[in-house]
């Protein structure tokens, strides 16, 4: 019991460090020219906060072995309606670990990736050429991202995993 309310505290600090590490965000930009009242953009601001296209894993793209976590955090804020884009390549002779990208319901079944809560959003072909696109919903809750290949060999073991909680912008539509 002791060891599983430390892991829900710590998730749950760890979420909370995210939002708090980038309040006032966009940095170095004079927000009187944007927001009044409750926060919304003035009408006919230049406001040009819009949705963004990201690559997961940047320059990495989908693979074995690279800190998800870690990119998430220094990719950070991530906003609703932002497109997470996952590039891997397809089956063949040359790739026979291929990738997939799996969606869990919670924390817990995502920390001990536990593909049976998960939902497969985009399977091994799924994310050649232009790869897979996934829009962060206009609702605000975490996601969280693992590959589900080798039955959840590279999520246990080669850090195919992240989570992030998008915040929201008021001014989007």
């Amino acid at each position: 019991m002791g060891l599983k309310l430390l892991a829900f505290l710590v998730a749950v600090a760890a979420v909370a460090a995210s939002a708090a590490a980038n309040f006032g965000e966009p940095n170095n930009v004079n927000m009187s020219n944007y927001y009044y009242g409750w926060g919304r953009p003035r009408s006919g601001s230049n406001c040009s906060h819009s949705s963004r296209e990201i690559i997961v894993g940047g320059d990495n793209r989908w693979q074995f072995g690279f800190d998800y976590n870690s990119w998430a955090f220094k990719n950070n804020p991530f906003y609703v309606n932002d497109t997470l884009v996952f590039k891997y390549a397809a089956p063949s002779e040359n790739n026979t670990h291929p990738h997939s990208v799996y969606l869990f319901n919670d924390f817990w079944s995502f920390r001990r990736c536990n593909l049976k809560r998960a939902t497969m959003l985009a399977n091994t072909s799924d994310g050649a050429g232009d790869g897979f696109k996934f829009v962060l919903a206009r609702t605000w809750k975490p996601y969280y991202f693992a590959c589900g290949a080798s039955n959840g060999f590279h999520c246990t073991n080669g850090n195919m995993k992240f989570f992030i909680m998008p915040r929201i912008r008021w001014w989007n539509k």
